[in-house]
């Protein structure tokens, strides 16, 4: 899963790591997206870090808006 991935690559808390990965898995639904091998995953995967990052930390939050970048209706 690329979320995993990137998210080994920083400090971060495990509990973080929860709520991001379900962020990320509410973002993919979204999309309707299937195949977590699909490189567009990552690119969603880099956005609901960087949302996180930014100070938004509710995963559905997190998720209609890395959604809404990819163009996915509200």
């Amino acid at each position: 899963m690329p979320i995993n991935r990137l998210l080994s690559e920083g400090k971060i808390k495990p509990e973080e790591v929860e709520r991001l990965n379900r962020a990320f898995t509410f973002a993919l639904r979204s999309l309707s997206l299937v195949d977590r091998d699909d490189p567009l995953c990552e690119i969603v995967a880099r956005k609901v870090i960087e949302i996180n990052a930014k100070g938004t930390h509710d995963p559905k939050e997190i998720a209609k808006m890395a959604a809404k970048e990819f163009g996915a209706p509200k």
